[in-house]
């Protein structure tokens, strides 16, 4: 953080907001300053901050502050500071909601303040932001001033770092909260080989920045920047002269996914590139007597979606924090959902769902009214495994991923075979579809902005993910199984990617599909897996 130095703040007119005036210095023992009050009665520090009322004086450099709200009601609760004084020692403050006007005109991060009468009121036990068990309370009679020249110093900042495992050791116990700096893999997928450029608009939409980091040699850490952490990461990445390479972030908080550490912003935390702060400078320097760390992690490992049963994924779509997101998914398939269409006439270059016209077939995307329409999967099926049930909708090449078939030759066989059947017809579940009951899939599954709503429960199949590798076999056992074989082995590459166009297009489609399978239960009884 920049030093601010001197700085002009127009006093308030609020007697406990005042002016700077002279102010007498006393001396150590140990010959170091010390300032004093008016009384030349000497000033508290952080250390000696007891609970209960104080009429004493404290001095600091204020080093951060935010807003507290509460992450259901969005309810304000105050206004929190990160406060050192001249020892290096940090505390943390705490403004009721009602006494904030009357002080923040004057609070400026960076800035040395006085304050006159507080109260010392215990920390809260979860998510501290300082080691000090006491917090500074504005009580009704405090007055606070600005320091335009202090003859004390004061640190510019304090930082709390973690390594990986003492995150992951202190995992989900809402503890205090720590510092991360490292060296940054991915910023929303993309390496920086060649520098991404983030899109402003997107980040105000969805609120969120996904960098994987990792902190020296240890493992990379998914690290979710949220809120303003994320506006301030995109303003500071995109205005670079360079590509940054380094990226500090103060408080965050750690969860577990699916078994996988991940780190996450807060209301509190503060970010820093490569030269913004000493700790990110200093890391800079490392990394560059260490250029093969940079080159140690393969970034396609990285970006694997956390593994989540389905109870966890509900109780991810649960959290006040939750936004959408990709995960993987092992289930059972139990039955195929017969009272919902399991395909729809979709655009056959962008897939969205088609609309009748007076003689054809239109596309609202293409902006055409003549198309060729194709049908494509928007199957239901009913799913388990341990920990739950649900309904997953299968989306386009997902269903073609776990059928072999695409819709379109499963509809036209229909018809070909029951040619008196009009073309309004709704077409029947295939065997197809009918025949995937009982196997067992891992899934790729998207949380949308309608499951997050709470308008459906239905989660979006984006992908089929293939079998893991089977282990080595020996040459005789390879020859047995040749001869056993009748037909082709699909290889891993042989998997068609998700269509990008396919999902967006038809979210709301699923969404409409999914409404009237929300009561539907499974038809067969669940055995224990």
């Amino acid at each position: 953080m920049k030093s601010i130095g001197k700085s002009s703040v127009s006093a308030s007119a609020d007697p406990s907001v005042r002016s700077n005036e002279s102010q007498a210095v006393a001396m150590k023992p140990n010959g170091k300053s010390l300032v004093s009050t008016f009384n030349d009665e000497e000033v508290m520090f952080f250390k000696d901050v007891t609970p209960g009322p104080h009429e004493s004086e404290l001095c600091f450099r204020l080093i951060h502050f935010w807003e507290a709200r509460n992450p259901l009601k969005k309810t304000l609760i105050g206004l929190e500071m990160l406060l050192i004084d001249e020892q290096g020692t940090v505390i943390q403050g705490f403004i009721p909601p009602g006494r904030i006007k009357k002080y923040l005109s004057v609070m400026k991060r960076g800035c040395v303040y006085r304050l006159f009468n507080f109260y010392g009121s215990k920390s809260k036990e979860v998510f501290r932001v300082a080691s000090q068990t006491v917090t500074i309370s504005f009580s009704h009679n405090s007055e606070l001033t600005f320091l335009e020249d202090s003859p004390a110093t004061f640190d510019e900042d304090r930082f709390r770092f973690h390594s990986y495992e003492e995150f992951d050791s202190n995992c989900d116990l809402k503890g205090d909260l720590y510092d991360v700096v490292g060296h940054m893999k991915l910023v929303n997928g993309h390496t920086l080989a060649v520098r991404p450029l983030i899109d402003e608009v997107e980040v105000a939409t969805t609120r969120r920045v996904l960098v994987h980091l990792q902190s020296y040699e240890g493992p990379v850490m998914k690290l979710y920047l949220w809120d303003q952490a994320a506006t301030d990461f995109c303003k500071k990445f995109n205005s670079s002269e360079i590509t940054p390479t380094v990226l500090l972030v103060t408080t965050v908080n750690t969860k577990r996914l699916g078994g996988t550490l991940a780190l996450t912003s807060m209301s509190s935390s503060r970010v820093f590139l490569d030269h913004d702060a000493p700790p990110s400078r200093d890391y800079l320097i490392w990394l560059g007597t260490n250029p093969e760390i940079a080159k140690q992690v393969n970034a396609e490992v990285v970006t694997k979606p956390e593994t989540l049963t389905i109870g966890e994924i509900y109780s991810y779509i649960a959290q006040p924090f939750a936004k959408a997101a990709l995960f993987e998914c092992t289930a059972t398939i139990d039955d195929v959902v017969h009272e919902s269409a399991w395909y729809y006439i979709g655009c056959g270059k962008c897939k969205t769902k088609a609309t009748k016209g007076p003689t054809t077939l239109m596309c609202a995307k293409c902006e055409k009214d003549n198309i060729a329409g194709e049908a494509q999967y928007l199957a239901n099926i009913s799913v388990y495994d341990k920990s739950d049930q649900a309904v997953f909708v299968l989306l386009c090449d997902a269903g073609q991923q776990l059928t072999g078939k695409h819709a379109s030759e499963l509809v036209r066989g229909y018809f070909e075979v029951n040619e008196k059947k009009g073309a309004g017809f709704q077409v029947p579940v295939p065997e197809a579809l009918l025949n995937t009951i009982g196997q067992t899939h891992k899934f790729c599954v998207k949380v949308s902005a309608h499951n997050l709503a709470g308008k459906t429960k239905a989660l979006t199949v984006t992908k089929i993910l293939p079998p893991a590798a089977p282990p080595a076999i020996s040459a005789s056992e390879e020859n047995i199984l040749e001869r056993a074989s009748e037909g082709p082995v699909l290889s891993a590459d042989g998997v068609c990617e998700p269509s990008k166009i396919c999902e967006d297009s038809v979210d709301d489609v699923v969404k409409r599909g999914s409404d009237g399978v929300e009561a539907v239960k499974a038809k067969r009884s669940k055995c224990e897996v």
